[in-house]
């Protein structure tokens, strides 16, 4: 059912501008070369609209967070916004500190993601803040680990965060879930090496828009691809560790499983189940 979104995408061969962290950047454009985007990593202030022209989506990363940095993301949503392309945006660590949080829900009044994806306690707070009363820090993120494994929550605050912004929300844990406030997706792929890497949620959030960004027509349904795209490979890397590997090999394994990834094997252990929200008014 998903796969066929991962052949549009090498079809379409989307430029995919990325203003990532500088820890997982290499990482990221790996990827996007591995799933058949090309990737394009500018994060200076004076050229990042004329690139984003260029694009086909645009990937903000809050990671390494400094002033510069955010102008440049600030600058070049506004420049995806009005070209009408699509924006990923990855809430690294908000609710680690007051500043992060707060540039966080300042880029989501500034910006209209067409997806956030983040971890629950990202997706907690970004679905709780309220800066005018300065309720934006809520201690909740752990670098850029979450210290909360609630899968209800996980539903309730991604339909709440949907249903706030008019964005498809990704919330990344043992189980995804997606959803654009009206229909939730649940993957069941992935393996648990994922998160003995760093970068497996900024790769994420870059296949996402490479899917999203080949797949205009059908966001919900691209974005759920791009997670289960992710989760197979994370399976097929961790089938193919040895004795002697390690997290660097796993590492490697997840982009050359990606590579190697076609349409039928995406079709064959894509493990999704699909619901409806509930009206609380019926």
């Amino acid at each position: 059912m998903f796969g066929k979104y991962l052949t549009n995408t090498r079809k379409q061969k989307p430029m995919i501008h990325s203003i990532t962290n500088y820890v997982t950047a290499n990482d990221c454009a790996n990827m996007l070369f591995a799933c058949g985007a090309s990737p394009c990593m500018t994060d200076d202030a004076d050229e990042v609209a004329d690139i984003v022209g260029l694009s086909s989506g645009l990937t903000i990363n809050l990671g390494t967070l400094n002033d510069k940095r955010f102008e440049a993301m600030i600058l070049a949503a506004t420049a995806a916004g009005r070209s009408d392309k699509p924006i990923v945006f990855d809430p690294v660590g908000a609710g680690g500190s007051y500043v992060r949080t707060s540039r966080a829900e300042q880029f989501l009044s500034l910006s209209k993601p067409t997806v956030i994806r983040g971890n629950l306690s990202e997706i907690k707070v970004l679905s709780e803040v309220k800066v005018n009363n300065k309720k934006v820090f809520g201690g909740l993120t752990r670098g850029v680990d979450s210290p909360l494994n609630d899968f209800k929550a996980s539903i309730d605050c991604s339909v709440g965060l949907a249903k706030k912004t008019g964005s498809i929300v990704v919330v990344s844990g043992s189980v995804d879930v997606i959803t654009d406030g009206s229909s939730i997706r649940f993957v069941n792929n992935g393996d648990e090496l994922l998160t003995s890497i760093t970068g497996s949620g900024c790769m994420m959030s870059s296949v996402i828009t490479a899917f999203v960004s080949s797949n205009p027509d059908n966001a919900l349904d691209a974005a759920t691809a791009a997670v289960c795209a992710m989760g197979i490979c994370g399976q097929i890397a961790g089938e193919r560790m040895g004795d002697k590997d390690g997290n660097a090999s796993f590492r490697n394994y997840l982009i050359d499983a990606m590579f190697n990834l076609d349409e039928k094997t995406i079709d064959r252990m894509e493990d999704v189940k699909i619901q409806e929200v509930k009206n609380e008014d019926n």
